[in-house]
């Protein structure tokens, strides 16, 4: 989240108008002179030296070769995907991540049999990912109350809504961003908010969902049988390491390692699919041999945990965030509060490799850094893991893989900088997409055609929230150049010490300049220079206030793009009065969400309350009039004549698709006493409808067609993941029975066929 940091911008020149400069900082303008002198003339020799000895080198590519490999084999649907076999198993997930571990609960709910691979043999503590944005919330709604117990189980949002800028924990706090707004709080464009809630506590939640859906996790070392049953459904290996795939015509074999009374040992499991949600090293990417394409090695850090209660007490009391940018002569380094009532924290620090290495970072070592970050001892403080890791910008070239057979998933297929918290979002969203796909496949509703579509329409999010991450990251790196630290240059000067003239130099001597650089830019951070009456200092402190005033700073929320992404293409029919064009890019800075139901939409929130003979009034969300337990498609129809023709014949083209329809009748506010009769009647024989009515909120006066910009002859079929597929805005033009093939037909993938009277149907 934070870059290799400290380097000062192009040397000081600066006229004192009023007063002059102390001895103290006529030395720190001197160093900065020379730290600038060094590194030009570092770069410079460098560059001679190449040009001369022909040091210039290829970038080394290094093939992964791990211990197994994927032989592939033509096969045909149906073989394979409807085989009825039980040694057979529907879809195996590699990976127990939060992204492998959804994935398992939506493919179980919508009655796939389905079992997860971990590697690890247990689940780390360590925090990770920490924000969970409004989409993935909405997806936690239909997982049996997660989104809610999530919510109470976080810390109050005041303790963690603001990012501090600061020179320690307890100095001067040079700014501060508030990232929450009032509408924020309302539930005017989606019925949850954003959490704070780390990756190990929403792991502990998905395994106890798990554990209400029958699943049992079984340890390595107290697995029986090995090959001489099937592998059963509805199972969590732990300590399985997959390590070959084969695919023939009828199943693909997943050879898993595991380790059993220290002895290695191997079982071989037989599925339909395979899902990689193992993360960013993924061994099912390797073996698939698809490549990530974008910008590696943005940035190495060290991630060090540690819980401190004394510290997380006074924090609360009189600094509370969710991350502080913390900047003196001492160190620097980004703290992410994840619980201050608990005192857990995590701190990331820059990593400069190999002048560097991990041993610089032991327990005592990372205490002593802690302590000057926080700008006093800590008597409680518990060094509880220390982790490096690279940050990178990468997608893979593609999601599906073996004839849709093999999938990728999460950071499987996508590296971000974690700068907006989009890594682990846009994976559980990949979940939620690919799940009813893979539902339509497993159950014959749809050819394996339609898991191409996930590719389709996930790749091209996965690419823009990466360009958005890299915008979000260089915005956090204008605060430490607005204080004269410029990241870019430091960055030079460390890959010319490796890559260029420094190369030859001793291990030792590369190390004391590393240093030497870095202290000299640290020392632009000075009280005497960072303050007020300073020229320089009162200069780099106004652009700094400028630059958090205009939001050009880290930002933490996207609304439009949370909550706005749209499919452009897939399992979808784009409307034909669209002006599609290229679609806007990232931008960077926090824009509001647009509610729409252009296909490919998120379905628009709002509340509606369910009319029944009941005396009670039950209000929910547009978006619960979506099933998360069955594959079922929603028809939302005004209660007018042509709408509910439309809907008799969507009624009837899903059951010749073999697919469930649900028709949602939305009357206006204020026309209760019209509804007496019901829609049932109109609709009969079928009976899955439901009449709802506008509520109206102070907050969001429209009504939902004005919301959607439509009339209401118009008519909006949203799919089981609550994208909009199809929608008509004023009426279907010609006969709605063949409209309603057209749109099952492009959207399952399925073509019928068409020897049938219409006029029959009619």
């Amino acid at each position: 989240m934070f870059d290799r940091l400290a380097h000062i911008e192009s040397p000081p020149h600066f006229t004192v108008q009023k007063g002059r400069l102390t001895q103290k900082q006529c030395a720190e303008e001197h160093d900065a002179i020379q730290l600038h002198r060094l590194s030009c003339w570092v770069m410079a020799v460098s560059r001679l030296f190449k040009r001369f000895c022909g040091l210039h080198k290829a970038n080394a590519r290094i093939q992964a070769c791990p211990p197994g490999y994927i032989h592939r084999r033509a096969f045909s649907d149906s073989k394979v995907f409807n085989n009825g076999d039980d040694t057979v198993l529907p879809v195996l997930i590699v990976g127990a991540g939060p992204v492998g571990l959804v994935l398992s609960i939506l493919l179980t709910k919508l009655g796939v049999k389905c079992s997860v691979l971990e590697k690890s043999k247990t689940f780390s503590k360590h925090p990770q990912a920490h924000f969970i944005n409004n989409r993935s919330m909405e997806v936690f709604r239909k997982l049996d109350g997660l989104a809610e117990e999530i919510q109470r189980s976080q810390p109050p949002v005041d303790l963690w809504r603001k990012f501090i800028y600061c020179t320690s924990l307890y100095g001067s706090i040079l700014g501060s961003v508030d990232h929450m707004q009032p509408q924020d709080f309302e539930q005017v464009v989606s019925p949850t908010s954003v959490a704070h809630f780390s990756q190990y506590k929403l792991i502990s939640l998905l395994l106890k969902q798990l554990e209400n859906l029958s699943f049992k996790l079984c340890m390595s070392n107290k697995l029986e049988g090995l090959n001489h049953r099937p592998f059963q459904e509805r199972q969590l290996l732990m300590g399985h390491e997959c390590v070959s795939i084969k695919a023939n015509d009828e199943f693909i074999s997943v050879t898993a390692s595991f380790l059993k009374d220290g002895k290695h040992m191997e079982r071989n499991i037989r599925c339909n699919i395979v899902v990689g949600t193992d993360g960013a090293g993924s061994t099912v990417r390797k073996l698939a041999g698809i490549d990530m394409r974008g910008k590696r090695d943005l940035q190495k850090l060290v991630s060090v945990h540690f819980s401190s209660r004394d510290l997380g007490k006074y924090l609360l009391s009189e600094r509370p965030g969710m991350l502080f940018f913390i900047f003196n002569t001492e160190a620097m380094g980004v703290l992410v509060a994840h619980d201050l009532k608990q005192g857990e924290f995590v701190l990331q620090i820059p990593f400069y490799p190999p002048q560097q290495n991990l041993e610089d970072f032991s327990p005592e070592i990372c205490e002593e850094l802690i302590f000057k970050l926080v700008g006093r001892e800590l008597s409680d403080i518990n060094v509880i893991d220390i982790k490096p890791w690279v940050m990178h910008a990468e997608v893979a070239e593609k999601f599906i893989s073996c004839g849709n057979r093999i999938i990728l998933a999460g950071d499987a297929a996508h590296r971000f900088p974690p700068a907006g918290g989009f890594g682990m979002n846009t994976g559980i969203q990949d979940s939620h997409n690919l799940a009813w796909k893979i539902a339509s496949v497993v159950k014959g509703i749809a050819p394996s055609s339609i898991l191409h579509t996930y590719e389709t329409e996930r790749r091209p999010i996965a690419i823009f929230n990466t360009e958005l991450s890299i915008q979000n990251f260089k915005a956090a790196m204008t605060v430490p150049a607005a204080l004269g630290l410029d990241p870019t240059v430091a960055n030079s000067v460390h890959q010319v010490i490796n890559e260029g003239v420094g190369s030859i130099l001793p291990s030792g001597l590369q190390r004391a300049i590393l240093d030497g650089i870095f202290t000299i830019g640290r020392a632009q951070l000075s009280e005497s220079l960072l303050n007020e009456k300073n020229p320089l200092g009162s200069s780099r402190l106004a652009n700094l206030r400028r630059i958090f005033e205009e939001g050009k700073s880290l930002q933490l929320q996207f609304p439009a793009e949370d909550l706005g992404f749209r499919y452009l293409e897939g399992a979808l029919i784009p409307g034909t009065d669209d002006a599609l064009g290229a679609p806007e890019g990232p931008t960077g800075h926090r824009r509001d969400y647009v509610p729409s139901v252009d296909p490919g939409s998120r379905l628009p929130h709002m509340n509606v309350r369910i009319l029944s003979n009941s005396s009670s009034e039950v209000t929910i969300s547009t978006l619960d009039l979506i099933s998360g337990d069955k594959i079922e498609f929603l028809l939302i129809i005004a209660p007018t004549d042509s709408s509910y023709h439309l809907a008799h014949a969507a009624f009837k083209v899903a059951e010749e698709f073999k697919v469930s329809v649900r028709v949602c009748v939305l009357w206006p506010a204020g026309s209760v006493k019209q509804v007496e009769a019901g829609s049932k009647a109109l609709l009969t024989p079928w009976e899955n409808c439901i009449d709802v009515v506008d509520v109206k909120m102070s907050s969001n006066p429209s009504s939902w067609w004005d919301l959607c910009q439509m009339t209401d002859k118009g008519a909006i079929l949203v799919r089981p993941d609550e994208h909009v597929a199809w929608r008509v805005k004023s009426g279907v033009v010609g006969d709605p029975i063949t409209e309603m093939r057209r749109v099952f037909s492009a959207t399952l993938g399925v073509k019928l066929h068409n020897n049938r009277d219409q006029e029959a149907d009619r």
